[in-house]
């Protein structure tokens, strides 16, 4: 509690009003520094204490904030005193009547509860409900949040509230993506996009969870999972009979169910200061999935003072004790060993321009030439890499989630894609970062979107669950001026089946580590050949100096491009078809030593 040591206490009463009133207004109220924190009252006069439960001692702190906006400190933990000028963060809840209509956690208000599972003074849970419009029904309110975060690591870092305008700025970031909200780490959160007295059963969620996952205990994240809850809603003409045994006011029922699922995983672990999030691939699998009624989760610290529960609008929220949901370590065993999924879905950064907080942002399996969110191509998901990223689809999830490492290119696939697509982005210029589109960055991309952009098409003619067509379309004309098949190469288009349920973080590292060596040892026996060929390589110097693992897999794929495509020239220009069979097969292979 932040103590007011000034205040003499001479009254039975709680009233602080018959002191002399000092307006102080607080020194971070609208500047342009970060509010970090609600102001605290511009007076003591202006506070009121109220002993609920008449042990002697306040339960509740009343108030203003903003001159004009009420607000209310609920103490849970039973330590708060006259003279206290806020409440605590360990196991409190703060109410703010937004709208000013007189009651507390209703339509456009924002509330916040602390929760001290453990009772070592320091905060395991918060909940912040921020109720939407009472006309918004029958859908997401984007402008409501129900969300649970947990505080695994005990950094004290969960919600990001913007204090000047009092709403939740999951966005917020310090430079490049390091974001206030507390993504980092090991951490997890539950959300929903609507309003508290919508929902129908408030121990489930629509996000549930979202896990981060610090494996190498640098206090940032290596990998993520995203779990999914696709709620019911009450249509517009109230003929669902599902919504007849609820109360009329509720929108929102859970099927029980993950249906929905997302995987991602930062492969080369060079996040750091400055870099906090550094994706490289996502995988989503979604179908019927798996019930988790079973997943229960007991705790002490959620129930608030009964006692306060007259001055909400829906109080059912402090009078939960459990909470259903996969946690951290249960997520993947029943992900993999209990869900029944109909599709997979797969991306790769290529151009490691993502810093998004959630994933690499999948692209959709739609039109290959059309770009700019909603507009019905690869990256129609708003949330997508508008250009550099490589997406494959298997859309009866025929490969059940499994990846392979082609021999034609090098790189991770996943396993039983019927095609695939990399919209080429060589130098990141259209960059990502963290995305834009929401908070202050709404509603548009950051990035610049190109114009043109290369495009290769991946396809399995043969429905092996292996890629054995390769299209080019590079000077992104939106024709393909060139196709490989290799199938009529004579190139084996199987490759060892890599099973995802049975690897963990350290061997997705290590997957991709020997993937850019791979890579890398693939260019220089690349440029032996060219060597051999008499074409120079030196025009190629820049790739020749990679400084990182990833610059390995990126430099060492473009130096290996570059001379094949320069082989094949020459090959064409002493018209040997031989040659450039043997060049195709050597490439597509990865069998450059066949011309050495």
């Amino acid at each position: 509690m932040v103590k007011f040591l000034a205040l003499s206490l001479l009254l039975v009463t709680f009233s602080a009003c018959a002191q002399t009133a000092t307006h102080v207004p607080y020194w971070n109220t609208n500047t342009q520094l970060i509010p970090w924190r609600l102001p605290l009252a511009p007076t003591i006069a202006a506070l009121e204490y109220i002993d609920l439960d008449d042990d002697g001692d306040p339960d509740v702190l009343r108030g203003m904030v903003n001159d004009s906006i009420p607000l209310m400190w609920i103490d849970d933990d039973d330590d708060m005193e006259v003279g206290d000028v806020e409440g605590d963060t360990d196991s409190d809840c703060l109410l703010l009547d937004l709208n000013r209509d007189g009651h507390f956690a209703g339509p456009q208000d924002l509330s916040i509860d602390w929760n001290d599972e453990d009772g070592d003074g320091i905060a395991d849970m918060q909940l912040v409900v921020r109720n939407g419009k009472a006309a918004t029904r029958n859908f997401f309110d984007w402008e409501a949040d129900y969300m649970y975060v947990m505080d695994f690591d005990k950094d004290k870092i969960m919600h990001y509230i913007d204090w000047n305008i009092l709403n939740i700025q999951a966005w917020e970031k310090d430079g490049h993506s390091n974001f206030f909200t507390d993504y980092h780490g090991n951490s997890l959160f539950m959300k929903m996009h609507g309003s508290s007295y919508r929902i129908g059963d408030l121990r489930y969620n629509w996000e549930n969870p979202f896990i981060f996952y610090d494996k190498d205990e640098d206090g940032l994240t290596e990998m993520a999972i995203r779990l999914v809850d696709t709620p019911l809603f009450r249509p517009k003409d109230n003929k669902d009979t599902t919504f007849h045994q609820v109360d009329k006011e509720i929108d929102i029922l859970y099927s029980k169910k993950i249906d929905h699922v997302s995987f991602t995983f930062d492969l080369d672990n060079d996040n750091g200061p400055g870099n906090e999030f550094d994706f490289d691939i996502s995988l989503n699998f979604r179908g019927p999935g798996f019930d988790y009624t079973d997943q229960k989760h007991s705790f002490s610290s959620l129930r608030g003072l009964p006692e306060a529960n007259k001055f909400f609008y829906d109080s059912r929220w402090r009078k939960v004790d459990e909470l259903y949901y996969p946690d951290q370590d249960n997520a993947w065993n029943l992900i993999f060993n209990r869900g029944q999924w109909s599709q997979c879905s797969f991306v790769f950064d290529e151009d490691d321009d993502c810093n998004r907080w959630e994933r690499v942002e999948f692209y959709e399996p739609k039109d290959l030439f059309k770009i700019g969110k909603n507009k019905g191509g690869l990256d129609n998901n708003a949330q997508a890499d508008a250009a550099g990223d490589r997406g494959e689809w298997d859309t009866d999830f025929s490969g059940k989630g499994q990846l392979y490492v082609g021999a034609f290119d090098g790189r991770i696939h996943l396993y039983g894609a019927e095609w695939g697509a990399w919209r080429i982005d060589q130098t990141a210029y259209s960059y990502q970062g963290f995305g834009g589109l929401y908070n202050r960055w709404r509603p548009e991309r950051t990035q610049v979107e190109p114009k043109t952009f290369g495009t290769v098409k991946y396809t399995d003619t043969n429905n092996n669950g292996f890629i054995d067509l390769v299209e080019y379309d590079l000077d992104g004309d939106t024709l393909f001026e060139d196709r490989v098949s290799l199938l009529e190469l004579g190139v084996d288009d199987r490759n060892e089946i890599i099973p995802t349920s049975q690897n963990n973080y350290e061997d997705f590292q290590a997957l991709f580590s020997s993937v850019a060596e791979n890579m890398w040892a693939r260019a220089n026996d690349a440029v032996s050949v060219a060597k051999k060929y008499k074409v120079d390589t030196s025009h190629y110097a820049f790739y020749m100096k990679p400084h990182s693992l990833h610059q390995k897999y990126d430099y060492g794929y473009w130096l290996n491009f570059y001379i094949y495509q320069d082989l094949r020239h020459v090959a064409k220009l002493k018209k040997d078809k031989s040659l450039l069979a043997s060049i195709d097969r050597a490439y597509y292979s990865g069998k450059w030593k066949s011309l050495q």
